[in-house]
């Protein structure tokens, strides 16, 4: 044979035996995957977002496009169609309210942002839908609804109470994040002076209660110890709702790797955050020289809180924050695959409880390119798709099949208070 005959025979062999994935553009395999499994969010803060911007006033709130800047100058990230550009076919609705001591006060206000999210839903049919089981989410996905389910961002919710857990659970809470930004006092949150060193011996109750429930416990805003507690108390996988880990960014709010072995022998999964300040070091770099300085300030101009104030704003021009690039969030997930595997990555984008994000992942239309990015990285397809909605899917099941189990077994009960 001819050597340009040998060549193009090679090279014909070549397309034969080269998989057909390793033959598309990183944006195909990116497309292809979601096109079979759409994200399934494990955050969106719309909830308190109407609850800030009309008071949970929403019969002549526009859902399908909130594109318009608000009076502060902003936009929403998330709208109707945003969803569908970014190919969500699945959304835990948070319905957060703020740390708060005043239990009362919380579990109204909990349940006052369950009916928003409730009375978003039903105001979009044709887009939108509720669901209180797995089985329930993946036939609206498959009908090409937006799948909602709701959670709990913070054990201030339920009031310290296990009748309050059960009576939200049965509102159609899916998962309830342990903490928030403060303790509750039964746990310790990652951002505020340990109390507990973990959970009480109440906490590892809600932790049962959860799981006999089939509510999934998330472990985001806790501190390390609660999530070492919560992961040997549960019996069923875990989520972290939006996190990143340590070993990127070392902030508080992410996981640490001495977790990491846990969350993957529990079989639970970490949602991927997107929020800025938890995804890119140099960031929270800058924001620790920026809150030394102030605090230099206010000493220097002390009795002068004006000047201090024009001082620091003056530092700020000078000292603007670096842009975030997309790659650092995929750093955050290529973390997870290396230490634990990809049976434990989701994606959490914290989309409207935040206000700085990677370039190119500035609202819900984002997810495509940050899956682009990951094929670009040699994920495959298969991989993909565990990452967008597989996982979480899975322990949203496990949560289920566990509750199941324990059909025979009573509620836990607690005294009341007199």
């Amino acid at each position: 044979m001819h050597k340009p005959s040998l060549l193009a025979g090679l090279a014909a062999l070549a397309l034969v035996v080269t998989p057909a994935a390793a033959q598309k553009s990183p944006e195909a395999v990116a497309e292809a995957a979601l096109q079979r499994a759409p994200v399934f969010d494990g955050h969106n803060d719309v909830p308190w977002e109407l609850r800030g911007q009309v008071g949970n006033v929403i019969n002549d709130f526009d859902f399908r496009d909130t594109t318009k800047p608000k009076p502060d100058g902003t936009v929403m990230h998330t709208d109707i169609q945003r969803l569908r550009k970014g190919r969500v076919g699945a959304q835990f609705w948070s319905v957060y309210v703020p740390s708060n001591t005043n239990e009362a006060q919380s579990i109204q206000q909990t349940i006052e942002q369950i009916d928003v999210a409730k009375r978003l839903i039903a105001r979009y049919p044709a887009d939108l839908s509720l669901a209180y089981n797995s089985a329930e989410l993946q036939s609206q996905m498959k009908a090409g609804k937006v799948a909602g389910m709701l959670g709990i961002e913070g054990g201030q919710s339920i009031g310290s109470s296990l009748a309050v857990l059960r009576e939200m659970f049965g509102m159609g809470v899916r998962y309830m994040t342990l903490t928030h930004g403060k303790n509750v006092p039964w746990a310790d949150s990652a951002t505020d002076a340990p109390k507990h060193d973990g959970l009480t011996d109440f906490g590892r109750q809600v932790v049962q209660e959860m799981n006999r429930l089939g509510m999934i416990v998330d472990l985001s805003h806790v501190s390390e110890a609660t999530m070492k507690d919560a992961l040997e108390a549960t019996k069923a996988p875990v989520m972290f709702s939006h996190s990143g880990v340590r070993a990127v960014n070392d902030h508080p709010r992410n996981v640490p790797d001495s977790v990491l072995p846990a969350v993957k022998a529990n079989g639970g999964v970490i949602m991927v955050v997107f929020y800025a300040a938890f995804v890119d070091p140099n960031l929270r770099e800058h924001g620790l020289k920026r809150t030394a300085e102030r605090a230099r300030l206010d000493a220097l101009y002390l009795g002068n809180p004006a000047g201090g104030a024009a001082a620091l704003k003056a530092w700020d021009a000078a000292n603007p924050p670096p842009s975030t690039p997309l790659g650092l969030a995929a750093d955050h997930i290529d973390h997870i695959k290396k230490t634990i595997g990809v049976d434990h990555i989701g994606i959490g984008g914290d989309y409207d409880g935040m206000d700085a994000t990677p370039v190119g992942l500035e609202d819900v239309t984002g997810y495509p390119a940050l899956f682009t990015e990951l094929a670009r990285r040699g994920y495959t397809q298969a991989e993909l798709e565990k990452i967008s909605s597989g996982n979480m899917l899975r322990v949203l099941k496990a949560a289920e099949f566990y509750s199941a189990s324990q059909k025979g077994q009573p509620p836990i009960e607690t005294p009341v208070v007199k």
